[in-house]
């Protein structure tokens, strides 16, 4: 198998970095802002900084775009399609291009469903986190189980493809309960969900409760025997794991997602977001200042908001593309591996693996996490790559 077969893989994301409310457990890059807002003006900063990548990384062609945040939800339809309709000026665009959007599922923003899909998105992603009130409330949710629900099956009659995501292992969570909720949740969903455990955070209100010995967290035998029930009840409903918290029946996986996945190019756009840019055969790390509004003046003076933009060496492509491809249930192609990071992967670094069940070859020649080493998913990687 070629190892340029991914090579050509290119997406868009862009980060919206706006909240209602700031979840205890998340650390993503997500503001609430509580004043006077233009978003006229904010949208002419992405249109700004689309252009100014593009004519960084011009001859694109788009297979994918992801409005991530934040909550991407709050946005007007109109600065969607604005934004979108900047892409597409600006680079090619597949003819089968997935346009997807995070959403929150309170019934306002549920509302907005239809201008979004006019505007271009033809997939939704809903964080719905939990199909349990109480739940719900300790994660700092705004919307209720009913909400979820509705949101979900509009989701799912307006948009081609939809998903959903649920956090399990949460403090106090029985496996009794888990599978009670994964089995609703399995009954709900159609063709995608995201089941994550949950993590905790530094920087987050879980991660200074958890210090501070507020928070019990599971044990680690027991996450191992949420994640077992996880994959199994999945499996059986027909959603096979093809990541290690994302399940699909075939055809159904995320493009976008598969990008950064088996380390295709992205550009990412807004305050915070992150990039993976190939400049005159060199891959560059990028990354925007993560203040909105400090972001949205880079951009006014310069075109762009970049504060990082490095180099990767080989070394670092090669730890990149193992840390994100051994995610993936089909595995890595060691040959890509040695294109990129100038060396292979130590055949005694995988038969040592495969001597302790966590790694296997299959006929096409990728190595591939099993399902006993996904678990340990971080020690496997660091093995390989040492």
């Amino acid at each position: 198998m070629s190892v340029d077969r991914f090579n050509n893989l290119f997406g868009v994301y862009i980060h919206w970095p706006f909240c209602a409310a700031k979840c205890p457990y998340c650390d993503f890059n997500s503001h609430v802002h509580r004043g006077p807002f233009d978003e006229t003006e904010y949208l002419k900063a992405y249109q700004r900084e689309i252009a100014a990548t593009a004519a960084r990384i011009p001859g694109r062609k788009v297979q994918s775009i992801f409005f991530g945040g934040g909550t991407p939800s709050l946005m007007n339809p109109k600065t969607v399609a604005g934004i979108l309709d900047a892409i597409a000026s600006h680079w090619a665009v597949d003819d089968n291009v997935e346009v997807t959007l995070e959403a929150n599922p309170t019934s306002v923003e549920a509302d907005r469903f239809r201008g979004y899909k006019a505007a271009g998105v033809n997939r939704v992603s809903l964080g719905v986190q939990s199909l349990r009130e109480k739940p719900l409330a300790e994660l700092g949710r705004l919307h209720t189980v009913d909400e979820a629900i509705a949101a979900v099956r509009l989701a799912q009659s307006i948009f081609p493809r939809s998903s959903f995501d649920l956090i399990y292992a949460r403090p106090g969570q029985t496996l009794e309960d888990w599978e009670d909720e994964l089995k609703e949740a399995l009954w709900l969903a159609q063709g995608h969900i995201s089941l994550y455990q949950l993590t905790i955070e530094q920087g987050t209100r879980y991660f200074d409760l958890h210090r501070a010995g507020k928070l019990k967290m599971p044990s680690e035998d027991l996450s191992a025997d949420f994640y077992e029930m996880t994959q199994d009840l999945a499996r059986s409903a027909g959603m096979p794991a093809y990541e290690i918290s994302n399940h699909a029946r075939p055809g159904q996986e995320s493009k976008h997602n598969l990008t950064y996945w088996r380390y295709g190019e992205y550009a990412g756009i807004g305050p915070g977001a992150h990039g993976r840019l190939v400049v005159n055969n060199e891959r560059h790390a990028t990354a925007a200042e993560r203040m909105p509004f400090e972001w949205q003046k880079l951009v006014s003076s310069r075109g762009q908001g970049l504060v990082t933009d490095d180099v990767l060496t080989w070394e670092e492509q090669g730890d990149e593309f193992l840390v994100m491809g051994l995610r993936l249930r089909e595995g890595i192609d060691p040959d890509r591996y040695a294109a990129l990071c100038g060396r292979r992967i130590s055949e005694r670094q995988i038969n040592t693996l495969k001597g302790y069940g966590f790694v296997e070859t299959l006929p096409n020649g990728y190595i591939r996490v099993t399902d006993k080493g996904w678990p340990v998913l971080d020690a496997v990687v660091a093995d390989l790559a040492a």
